[in-house]
């Protein structure tokens, strides 16, 4: 029993895994936002005529500003959620304007009205699945480290243990040559050579 369940998580976090990041759903949704209402604002009969659907220009313009404006915040706002919330609600309103306008037009008007509507569905998914994401991972607390140091003890522990066992490796060690000339107390061959240099003065 425990195997299926280990089993079953295990699938669980592999189609998570799978699934694309809430964030960069939310950046592609905000550019798309603002490539639909630029193509609105500028052309608003050819998309109602791609639509399939019979509405005047001021209506299809307004569209495009509201995407304009949804696209605008989703990217420049550090908390996109309330315009991809925005992005649904719009979503609904041309599902609603699709399923009025399409009863008063001819068949293939409809056909193409109905193609619109299943994009728009499509869309109105992705807008949901990075609102929902994005409102998860935005109410996650932010981890707080303010008490950690980095030390594993304390400084005062800590303070000369490296000491305690140090020994100097050998390549660091003075050479043996030298050993006499770096000692505290003068060694014979260092009183041996101060004789010899006196003896060479004086002569």
């Amino acid at each position: 029993m425990e195997s299926r369940n280990d089993s079953k998580q295990e699938g669980a976090r592999a189609l998570k895994d799978k699934l694309p990041q809430p964030d960069s759903v939310a950046r592609g949704l905000g550019w798309f936002s603002i490539a639909l209402g630029v193509a609105e604002l500028v052309a608003p009969r050819m998309m109602a005529r791609v639509a399939g659907v019979e509405t005047g220009s001021g209506a299809m313009r307004f569209y495009g500003l509201r995407e304009i404006a949804c696209g605008v915040g989703i990217l420049a706002s550090r908390n996109p959620r309330p315009f991809l919330w925005a992005r649904v609600g719009g979503d609904a309103l041309d599902l609603g304007t699709l399923a009025l306008s399409s009863k008063r037009l001819s068949a293939r008007d409809r056909q193409r009205a109905s193609v619109a509507a299943a994009n728009v569905a499509c869309i109105a998914a992705l807008d949901v699945y990075a609102a929902k994401c994005t409102a998860n991972a935005a109410s996650v607390p932010p981890v707080d480290y303010s008490d950690r140091t980095g030390f594993g003890r304390s400084p005062d522990a800590m303070r000369g243990a490296a000491l305690a066992d140090f020994e100097t490796p050998r390549d660091m060690r003075t050479p043996e040559a030298l050993a006499p000339y770096t000692r505290g107390e003068p060694s014979s061959a260092l009183t041996e050579a101060g004789r010899m240099g006196s003896a060479n003065n004086g002569a």
